[in-house]
């Protein structure tokens, strides 16, 4: 006798959602690898920030939309392929498929080696925006995965300090729960202006919005 089990039920209903999801079909349509475009594409409409002539640093790009929409907005017309105006660097422990004129890097972005690489590929140019959709394997330990989170979040900030023009920008993805107000504390630590905001194409049972710091403070 086969005993239906929670999970199967659980993941039933996510393939249902899933397959159902507008986002979802609208990725397919328009050629992008992921939902997660949308997310960002968002972002940006409602800020303006990725603009032709940048240079846009992806952290956690696997396998990819984050960066083919920063692709688009830096083609003339939008376009998938041809043109570039501008510089796309891209990094993610995971492999990813290549994006015609992104520059990508594989390695753990917590590794001091894998970091110095990342340094080397921007060369000293002040990056315009950095983006990450760097998220941790979740342990379902929820202090621990907070301390996971938080420490992705932090080298981001590190990283954008040391790299981002005065009145560049850092979008991160993050989770409300435990860590959530220190993360937006150091967000208002370091940028001018910091903005909270939950995308449409972010699921509703989903916790995770997005922070958006654009202009790094001077260093006290």
């Amino acid at each position: 006798m086969k005993v239906k089990t929670k999970s199967k039920k659980v993941n039933k209903a996510w393939l249902n959602d899933h397959v159902n999801d507008p986002y979802v079909k609208l990725a397919a349509k328009e050629g992008y690898r992921a939902r997660a475009a949308y997310k960002l594409k968002e972002i940006d409409e409602s800020l303006g920030l990725i603009r032709p002539g940048h240079l846009v640093v992806d952290l956690g790009s696997a396998p990819g939309a984050w960066s083919q929409y920063v692709r688009r907005r830096l083609s003339p017309e939008g376009a998938a392929v041809g043109a570039l105006d501008g510089t796309i660097i891209a990094m993610d422990i995971l492999p990813m498929e290549p994006i015609e004129g992104v520059t990508f890097l594989q390695g753990d972005f917590r590794e001091d080696a894998v970091l110095a690489q990342l340094d080397a590929l921007v060369a000293g140019r002040p990056a315009d925006v950095v983006v990450s959709d760097m998220a941790p394997n979740l342990s379902g330990i929820a202090s621990a995965d907070a301390a996971r989170i938080s420490h992705l979040v932090e080298l981001a900030v590190d990283f954008s300090c040391r790299h981002l023009k005065p009145d560049g920008a850092l979008v991160v993805k993050v989770f409300h729960g435990s860590g959530y107000s220190q993360l937006v504390k150091l967000f208002k630590e370091t940028f001018r202006v910091v903005k909270p905001l939950k995308p449409k194409a972010s699921r509703d049972k989903s916790s995770e919005t997005f922070l958006v710091g654009i202009g790094v403070k001077s260093p006290r």
